[in-house]
């Protein structure tokens, strides 16, 4: 495309192209909620526009900042993208890059998760950021987003560092209409220059370079261009001001002019939080007595100013926890502004609690640990597969990878006690397992932990948006991969007990968990490891090979409600006329297994050829 085009783009889909137009020609990514667009994005308008991007789905997010670190050290512009919690796994590179800088531009796309809605934490990158000496942008439009690429690539480029862009989950998943341009043709050409003493930098070094690095944050401070806008007051409300960035500040923007005061106060817009422009913190002292900063989710403006009069997340006159929605926002700034309060609503109402796709492999599996373990421990980890909670099936949930070191910590626990120890069952996904099981597996395997890991294995990152695992053999741009088999890295690292089958098939599941039972109890025994494969149902393509079942409940349902209340599939319904379970037209799939989980046999299964 080489004219100027305007379109309507996601959030994701906006920061994708952004890059792709940016000249960026190696971007990596691990799947995560609302992250997991950026990089399919960057991989269709890299197709569409013809642009040189390398691609791919890492292993995990440390591996994927590592390529795209390498990428910049030999003059390329890079990218790597994440949620908010996979720069906890990606800390280490993260935090040392700060010291050894970039040479190309590298973009740390982090997408955070205020509320949280998909996440196991709410916690700010901007905080990480300022912990790490990296400037990072706030945007609070999918179109700004976009724009923040091109301009954090130019200041990665000047000061030699990596720079963040940290959107949220509302501007991730907002539409705008977005303007679209031909992708910049750089033409350079990989050129790795040796200096040890900078890039492998033993502790020697490391002094001078913290002390380079705090030069660079303090140069950025002084850059004027990075100065806050200012929709300036009337004089109204005299002395006082707003100050706001990312989505928070096209929330007050909004309200502010629902309101009539929209040009009354001081407000300023802040694009970049860290580091602070330095003059923009001396004005705010120097003319203002009161200040309210609206930002999510930690007060990381808030604490880099140095007024006394600033009130906000820190001094708790703006929730200190939570999203800053509308409705908070518009109490805040009323109560601020000495305005009437907005009369309340009526809260929503309760929702139906999330549960497994009908047919989800997942699900049987779940109840056939539950039914043959009822005293077991369940640790269980970060995907779909957390939903085992509702089957009494998962017990502890922490992140990425910890399922199977926690089990191992349980084990360790209960035999130090002497005497019988409480069957261990793990549970994991595929994805999650290349992300970070298998260490945990080597470590569990040697330390002698005696546990049971069930890795669940549907072909798929399904809770992101079905990316592919390292096993299905498709990279990230559709291409061809070499598959690395889950079963050869279980055999690798050291497990003798492996069994393998489909969870459907429920029979086999319980004998091979009762068998794997006796062998961790066994004289040599240890971690035994079955692999339940079976593809998600929400892959088509996987499920036209699969046997479906027309589906009856027989006048012997006794209505217990087992399959409705502990088999938990929104395919069966309870009617209340007969007191028996029916089934639920238009929801089932026909998979078949309740009939196995009813205790009285009243459900059947008759055989039929179509597919759903």
């Amino acid at each position: 495309m080489d004219c100027i085009e305007n379109r309507i783009l996601m959030g994701n889909e906006a920061i994708g192209r952004g890059l792709v137009e940016a000249g960026c020609t190696l971007a990596t990514s691990y799947p995560g909620t609302p992250a997991s667009e950026v990089l399919e994005s960057v991989v269709a308008f890299a197709r569409e526009t013809g642009a040189p991007v390398h691609t791919e789905w890492s292993v995990n997010e440390k591996v994927a900042y590592e390529v795209a670190l390498a990428n910049s050290y030999a003059g390329k512009r890079s990218s790597v993208a994440m949620k908010q919690v996979g720069l906890n796994v990606a800390s280490d590179p993260f935090m040392r890059s700060a010291y050894l800088g970039v040479v190309g531009g590298l973009v740390v796309v982090v997408a955070d998760d205020p509320g949280p809605h998909s996440s196991q934490t709410e916690q700010d990158s901007r905080f990480f950021s300022l912990f790490a000496h990296i400037p990072v942008f706030d945007p609070s439009t999918p179109a700004e987003a976009k724009d923040m690429v091109e301009r954090a690539f130019s200041l990665s480029e000047e000061y030699e560092l990596p720079v963040m862009l940290r959107p949220t989950t509302r501007v991730c998943h907002a539409r705008q209409n977005v303007i679209c341009r031909a992708p910049r043709r750089l033409s350079r050409k990989a050129s790795f220059e040796k200096n040890p003493a900078r890039w492998v930098a033993t502790p020697r070094y490391l002094t001078k370079l913290h002390g380079l690095l705090n030069e660079k944050v303090e140069a950025i401070a002084r850059d004027k261009s990075f100065l806050p806008t200012r929709i300036a007051g009337d004089g109204s409300f005299a002395r006082r001001c707003i100050i706001a960035s990312g989505v928070a500040y096209a929330n007050v923007h909004d309200l502010l002019r629902e309101m009539g005061v929209l040009g009354r106060i001081d407000c300023y817009k802040v694009n970049l939080p860290y580091p602070l422009n330095r003059d923009f913190i001396e004005t705010i002292d120097q003319q203002y007595d009161t200040v309210m900063v609206f930002e999510e989710t930690y007060p990381t403006i808030e604490c880099q100013l140095a007024a006394r009069g600033v009130r906000g997340r820190r001094t708790k006159d703006v929730p200190n926890c939570g999203e800053l929605t509308p409705d908070i926002i518009d109490e805040v700034l009323r109560k601020f502004l000495g305005l009437s309060p907005t009369a309340k609503t009526e809260p929503a109402a309760p929702g139906v609690r999330p549960t497994l796709c009908p047919g989800c492999p997942h699900r049987a599996a779940f109840f056939a640990i539950r039914e043959t373990f009822p005293d077991g421990i369940f640790p269980s980890d970060i995907g779909c597969y957390t939903l085992g909670m509702n089957f009494g099936a998962v017990d502890t949930c922490h992140c990425m990878g910890a399922c199977i070191s926690q089990g191992a910590g349980f084990y360790h626990a209960y035999s130090a006690d002497g005497g019988a120890f409480p069957t261990v069952v793990v549970t994991i996904g595929d994805s999650t397992f290349f992300h970070a099981g298998i260490p945990a597996l080597v470590n569990a395997v040697f330390s002698g932990a005696r546990i049971i890991v069930v890795i669940l294995d549907n072909g798929t990152t399904a809770m992101t948006g079905s990316q592919p695992t390292p096993q299905v053999g498709i990279r990230a741009d559709g291409s061809r991969g070499r598959r690395v088999f889950i079963a050869d890295l279980v055999s690798a690292s050291g497990v003798s007990f492996l069994r393998r089958c489909d969870p459907y098939d429920m029979e086999t599941f319980r004998h091979h968990l009762i068998e794997a039972d006796g062998y961790i109890r066994s004289n040599d025994g240890g971690v035994a490891v079955i692999i339940a494969e079976h593809p998600c149902i929400l892959d088509r393509d996987s499920m036209k090979n699969q046997t479906f079942y027309e589906m009856t409940v027989e006048d012997s349902c006794v209505g217990c409600r087992i399959c409705i209340n502990t088999f938990e599939c929104p395919g069966l319904v309870f009617d209340e006329g007969t007191k028996k379970a029916v089934i639920a037209d238009g929801v089932c799939i026909g998979c078949g297994v309740c009939s196995t989980a009813c205790p009285v046999g009243a459900i059947s299964a008759d055989s039929r050829s179509e597919s759903i």
